[in-house]
Formats: C-alpha cells, sequence, structure tokens
C-alpha cells in the first residue's frame, strides 16, 4: 500500500514539474477563482455590519418647549418608555444638548463666538427614542405623529429606511457581479484543469501504452492525474489562506475608520469561521478539480 501510494506521489509530482508552466497557469486560475469567492464572502459580512449599524442609529427625537418642567418631562418619558415599541428614552437636557453642541463644533470659531454673543442657552431639551427593532420603528413613528402633550415643540423621524434600502441594493449588485465572476473563474479552471491533465496524459502517453502491457491497473494508471488535481487544490488553498489574512489586515483600518464606534472584526470573523470558509472551500474546489480530472482521463487515456 505504501509503496502503491509513494509511486502515485512520484508520477504526480512528476506530471506537476514537466508541465511546470501549464502547472502555475492551473494554480493561478485557482487562486483568482478562490480570491473572488472569498472577496464576495468578505463583501457580505461588511454590508451587513453596515446594516446593523444602521439599524442601531434609527432612532426618534422630541425636541421639548424651554418652558417645560423636570417633572412633566419625566412624565412624558415614562409614558413613552410604556409603549412596546419603545426599547428605551434618553432624556438630553438643555446644559447636556448645549455641551455636546460645543464640543461638536469646538473647531468652528464662528458658531461658538455666536453663542457667547447669543448670551443664552438656545437650545431645547429633547427625548431621544429608541425603537425595540428597526421594523417596528414605521408602527411606533405613526404613534408618536399622533401624540399629543403640551410639552413637545417638535418631532424628527429620521428615515433611515432609505439608508438601508440603498445599502442593500449596493449589496445585491455586488453579489450579482461577483456570482458571474466566479462563475466565470469556475468555468475557466474545469477548462485549465482538464487541458492540464490532458496535455499530462499526452505527455505520458507511451509510459501508459507501456503500462497497459504490462498489465498495470486502470487505477494505477489515472491516480497520478486525479492526485495531481487535488495537488493543485492543497496548494491554492494554502496561498489564499496565506495571503488572504494580509489583505483583511490591510483592510480592517479602513473599517474602523468607516464604521466609528462599531466592532466590525473582519480578521475575526474569518479566524472564527475558518473551517467553515476554508474548509468548505477546499472540498469544493478538490471536487470540482476531481471530476474535470476523471473526465479527462477517461476520454484521453482510454480507461
Amino acid at each position: 500500500m505504501f509503496l502503491f501510494l509513494f509511486r502515485i506521489l512520484k508520477l504526480s509530482f512528476q506530471d506537476i514539474f514537466r508541465n511546470i508552466w501549464l502547472s502555475i497557469v492551473t494554480v493561478t486560475i485557482l487562486i483568482l477563482a478562490l480570491f473572488s469567492i472569498n472577496s464576495l464572502i468578505t463583501v457580505q459580512v461588511i454590508s451587513q455590519n453596515a446594516i446593523e449599524a444602521v439599524k442601531e442609529k434609527i432612532d426618534i427625537n422630541l425636541y421639548l418647549t424651554n418652558t417645560a418642567s423636570e417633572e412633566q418631562i419625566l412624565s412624558l418619558k415614562s409614558q413613552l418608555e410604556e409603549l412596546e415599541q419603545v426599547k428605551n428614552v434618553n432624556y438630553i437636557s438643555k446644559q447636556e444638548a448645549l455641551l455636546s453642541f460645543r464640543e461638536k463644533n469646538e473647531k468652528n470659531p464662528e458658531i461658538i463666538q455666536a453663542l457667547r454673543e447669543l448670551g443664552k442657552n438656545p437650545l431645547s431639551p429633547t427625548l431621544v427614542i429608541m425603537p425595540s427593532s428597526s421594523e417596528q420603528a414605521p408602527e411606533l413613528i405613526n404613534i408618536l405623529r399622533g401624540y399629543q402633550s403640551n410639552i413637545i415643540e417638535s418631532r424628527d423621524f429620521t428615515d433611515n429606511s432609505i439608508i438601508l434600502e440603498k445599502i442593500n441594493n449596493i449589496t445585491d449588485k455586488v453579489n450579482q457581479v461577483g456570482m458571474v465572476i466566479i462563475i466565470v473563474f469556475v468555468v475557466t479552471s474545469l477548462i485549465v484543469v482538464y487541458n492540464s491533465i490532458r496535455v499530462a496524459i499526452y505527455t505520458h502517453r507511451r509510459e501508459i501504452n507501456i503500462m497497459r502491457l504490462v498489465g498495470a491497473s486502470g487505477s494505477f494508471i489515472y491516480m497520478p492525474f486525479i492526485v495531481s488535481a487535488i495537488i493543485y487544490s492543497i496548494f491554492s488553498m494554502g496561498v489564499i489562506v496565506a495571503a488572504f489574512y494580509p489583505f483583511l489586515s490591510l483592510l480592517q483600518p479602513y473599517l474602523e475608520v468607516f464604521f466609528v464606534g462599531y466592532n466590525i472584526d473582519i480578521i475575526g470573523y474569518f479566524f472564527s469561521n475558518f473551517w467553515q470558509i476554508f474548509g468548505l472551500e477546499l472540498l469544493l474546489v478538490i471536487l470540482v478539480n476531481v471530476l474535470a480530472s476523471l473526465v479527462a482521463v477517461r476520454r484521453y487515456a482510454k480507461i
């Protein structure tokens, strides 16, 4: 058994190195196909995190009158918290609103100077309402539109559904383009592997004829070509694993800048799902390459 395996591996590596340029092309195509697949997974993970980030930012602001007392505000806050569509209600006083406004505009001296000249706090107290879920936000908005209170001065219903729809549309288009690219690379990989095995068989046509004459089994004749396809797959996957994590390391800082305040760890996602992603990809690549090799062997080796 060990001698049989040794001979199979020896013949496989001989095929690979005897047609080294064809082997390089085959591995390159496989690497590009795998990189396309993992890039599409990365886009899907980022878009999902973006959607979750937008959902967490969905809030409704009720601006209250400056004459509203603390007791009236807290009473309204308690009433709103009893609504099943409400996750929580955050009360921002006039002083807190002014402090936040100053911090946001500290690099704009004209606005700070205008506040000083005004001589008083122009901002009003606010109740920031977070819906229980993004799906319940429209229902909550309808409730608050008709909510009557003497201390409510104005309402701000920020519609994040448009942003979510745009993110979903962009993600769908990227996925469609990505699927087309993946299909192109998979078909190209099949053709390249098929042709590489065909060339290897042509190169070994004399050896194959001799092996037939001396009574070699069919499995011994075609197994080196199948093993070569498996080696291509394993080597390609090894290159992708080695190269894709540095690529994610370069991408991570940009994600942290773009999604400020959110823990979007794309590297951690690929680490935690390593076997689900790369293990499944390896099995699929091996399966595709082995099938292409079997077809080529059956056709050109006449086994």
